[in-house]
């Protein structure tokens, strides 16, 4: 389903910045900034609002091709939308991570500096799903990346993480933001720790971080599940093993669901969700059991009003139908930061990055450059 949240629940700060990151006719942009899953709140010196690492996205936007993915890295227009996709085809085999294996001296300014502030996403000992990514934000524009990667370890049972930054503009209040994943996903029910001692470091000429954090959280169980609209069914399994097969409808060939990997991102029960300003046959429902997939409104949810087409036929807003029982099983299960794959929709189009958690849809061999910052 698409959806437009109440305006008494919005908060004007952001509404500019939500209207900006998503430039999709198919659905209206996202008015709510939605709230965080109890359980799941970053201490407050952490973490300023729940949209910021979403709206982030600075965006990478990713599209199909045949059997490869064209990428264009780019911050808004003058317009403050996503500019188009018109970078050449990307070949070729993934290189080694520039991410530190061991901790290095970094170098410190010289001569007077402005601040960069940095504030982390996650919280500690939070639990999160194997395709979350660490999310960094800062209160200035970092113009050199090396000494930040130098200086910032990330280790998981204890052993160094060989993954890599990735850059990007913020649209929603931060200067800068970084996340950072591994090649392929988190391993399951590990302990990932990061130590950031950034303090004085550089940031860039001219530039010195303000702060050293550290972190710590967990990775729970291996929830990946497959959606394939050729027979409309989603696979789900955890830690490698098949727990339930359930019978989907997705998004019509007006308002097809998105390709790619998706990432969980908040539960709610129940969502408001309404048609756009000026769709026939306008809706206005509380959609109980829903899980958001990304940013613009595709949800995992409950649909009792489409049962005859579930398991058939694909024929939503763009989101994922679900039969009530399965849509209540599927949120219970449902971690944020598990990872939702699809297939075969009525699109060659695959979520950009910028819509939501997007990261696993760029490359490897894109994201360890480190897009708007080199890595090395």
């Amino acid at each position: 389903m698409r959806r437009r949240d109440v305006a008494g629940r919005l908060r004007e700060s952001l509404d500019a910045a939500a209207r900006s990151a998503v430039d999709d006719s198919r659905r209206p942009p996202p008015f709510d900034p939605f709230r965080v899953t109890p359980g799941h709140e970053p201490p407050h010196r952490r973490r300023r609002a729940w949209l910021a690492p979403v709206l982030a996205a600075a965006a990478v936007v990713v599209v199909a091709g045949a059997g490869v993915s064209a990428v264009h890295f780019l911050g808004p227009d003058d317009h403050g939308k996503p500019a188009a996709a018109t970078s050449p085809t990307i070949t070729g085999s993934a290189p080694t991570s520039p991410s530190a294996s061991s901790h290095v001296a970094t170098s410190k300014p010289a001569g007077p500096t402005k601040p960069v502030h940095v504030s982390l996403f996650q919280g500690d000992g939070q639990t999160w799903g194997v395709g979350m990514a660490i999310q960094a934000q800062f209160s200035k524009k970092v113009t050199d990346a090396r000494p930040f990667n130098k200086a910032v370890m990330v280790k998981v049972n204890g052993q160094p993480a060989k993954g890599a930054w990735f850059w990007v503009n913020s649209n929603n209040g931060y200067a800068m933001e970084a996340q950072y994943r591994l090649q392929h996903y988190w391993p399951a029910h590990t302990r990932v720790e990061m130590n950031m001692p950034l303090k004085g470091v550089s940031a860039g000429p001219g530039l010195a971080f303000d702060d050293s954090l550290t972190l710590s959280f967990n990775i729970g169980a291996a929830h990946i599940s497959q959606v394939n609209g050729a027979n409309e069914r989603m696979v789900v399994t955890s830690d490698g093993k098949q727990v339930k097969v359930l019978p989907v409808s997705l998004g019509k060939a007006a308002t097809p669901t998105y390709l790619g990997t998706k990432v969980v991102m908040e539960k709610k029960n129940p969502q408001h969700m309404v048609s756009a300003p000026g769709e026939p046959n306008p809706y206005s429902l509380q959609v109980p059991w829903s899980v958001r997939v990304t940013l613009d409104g595709e949800f995992v949810h409950s649909a009792s009003w489409n049962g005859g087409n579930i398991g058939s036929r694909s024929t939503s807003h763009g989101c994922t139908n679900l039969n009530v029982n399965d849509a209540k099983w599927f949120y219970g299960f449902s971690q944020l930061g598990d990872v939702v794959t699809y297939t075969n929709t009525q699109t060659s189009k695959i979520m950009p990055s910028w819509d939501g958690w997007g990261w696993w849809n760029v490359p490897w061999s894109l994201w360890v450059q480190g897009n708007l910052l080199k890595n090395s």
